[in-house]
């Protein structure tokens, strides 16, 4: 009788486990590393809405400080409903029910759409101890952030109806993939290919598209001629320092658990857009003669870009490092190479995100420290690895923006009339002013 019921017991309990899908674990709860999760969502969401919104805000002109907004939030709403949809499901999910299977070196599947066998006591397998509910949530909010980025590049002149479906194709055609790639069980993340929390999947992802957007969209009616100084730097200030708290959930949160690791992220993320802001303000003094407040948050920026593939692989010494040359080569990159060619990257995105996001991943092969990150990754990291990586991100991104704003210029129109872009996209675009 006894064996019985144990038998029976043991029964109960097997039945009572959760159905898993390929990509699950059976949720470990720990209630300290889920509390800090929940904290380091928040800052991520803090870096877009209102983070993002005003350091891009403040930069344009007055005409179109309503409209830049207005992006800001169209792109929370839109990647994250898509996420819910298909994104989660495309960027951690495994299709064919096979985790080694050769498709899901490169894409996800629709095993999770709407987020189908995602449970109160189900874990995505890399963090066991964090509800799934609350990675999916961790998750989106790179989702979100990615696609913004790309609207500083484009700010001024892009139909918001165009801006819409770019953003729904952008984040299902080329975040989610590269997302997989790198962080879901993809092909980058298994040739040891290092990103901490997104130097290729969110900077590098998110610069090549805008400069591909700004390149095709084409400059700003009186580029080169007209004034188009930043209306309000008071905003653009507040702005970065609300980019430099999230940031803090976006490096120190992608270590996923709240230990020694995610500490010296944290501390690498602040040390690095301090030095990131020296890097730039060096040479802007010394060409300028005087140092502005805008490069000093340009190159706090630039510093944060460029520590985040690497906030979890390097000391302190190395965020340093790492960040100082960000700022130089950030600079140099706003100033003499966009000069050089001519483009018309409004807000830099490009030439913070996408040559900060490059230089930093770079540099987080040369800097690694085993002692800090002893993963076997991290211990077999080479630059030609990270190059390999920084190559493939490049390629993908740039083909498929480029087509996905072919969709657009055919359906929506990409741009403005010109009488519109002289009136200013709060009116011509949302029928706002602004006040005051």
């Amino acid at each position: 009788m006894a064996i019985l019921q144990v038998s029976a017991a043991a029964a109960t309990a097997e039945a009572a486990k959760p159905v898993l899908l390929a990509h699950q674990a059976v949720l470990d709860l720990s209630a300290g590393d889920t509390a800090w999760m929940l904290v380091a969502t928040c800052l991520v969401l803090f870096m877009t809405l209102p983070g993002l919104a005003l350091f891009y805000g403040g930069m344009v002109r007055k005409k179109n400080l309503l409209s830049t907004l207005a992006q800001s939030v169209a792109t929370s709403v839109i990647a994250s409903v898509i996420w819910i949809f298909i994104g989660y499901s495309f960027a951690f999910g495994v299709g064919g029910g096979d985790a080694a299977s050769f498709i899901n070196k490169f894409i996800g599947g629709f095993d999770v759409a709407l987020l189908n066998g995602v449970k109160p006591d189900t874990a995505y397998s890399a963090a066991p101890h964090l509800p799934e509910y609350l990675w999916v949530a961790y998750q989106m909010t790179f989702a979100i952030i990615t696609p913004a980025l790309i609207a500083g590049a484009i700010a001024e002149r892009m139909k918001f109806s165009a801006f819409v479906l770019f953003v729904a194709l952008w984040s299902v055609l080329v975040y989610a993939p590269v997302c997989h790639w790198v962080w879901g069980g993809g092909f980058l993340g298994a040739m040891g290919v290092l990103d901490f929390a997104g130097g290729a999947v969110v900077h590098v992802n998110s610069g090549v598209a805008g400069l591909v957007a700004c390149l095709v969209i084409g400059k700003r009616k009186g580029f080169g001629r007209d004034n188009m100084a930043p209306h309000n730097l008071a905003y653009t200030m507040i702005g970065a320092s609300m980019l430099l708290v999230g940031w803090i959930g976006f490096n120190a949160g992608s270590e996923w658990t709240a230990d020694s690791l995610a500490s010296v992220a944290m501390l690498n993320t602040i040390v690095a857009a301090m030095t990131g802001a020296v890097g730039w303000i060096i040479p802007e003094w010394i060409e300028r003669k005087q140092p502005t407040l805008l490069g000093m948050v340009s190159g706090l920026v630039a510093g944060l870009v460029g520590i985040t593939p690497a906030a979890g692989f390097v000391n302190p010494t190395g965020a340093l490092a790492i960040g100082l040359l960000t700022g130089v080569a950030c600079y140099f990159g706003t100033t003499y190479v966009k000069n050089m060619f001519r483009y018309d990257d409004s807000l830099d995105a490009f030439g913070v995100h996408g040559i900060g996001g490059f230089v930093g991943a770079l540099l987080t092969a040369v800097f690694v420290d085993t002692t800090i990150n002893t993963g076997d990754a991290a211990a077999h990291a080479t630059v030609l690895k990270q190059l390999i990586g920084l190559v493939v991100v490049i390629g993908w991104s740039a083909l498929v923006t480029f087509l996905i704003l072919m969709v657009c210029k055919y359906t929506t129109g990409l741009r403005v009339t010109e009488e519109e872009e002289i009136e200013g996209l709060d009116q011509s675009q949302h029928g706002e002013t602004l006040h005051g």
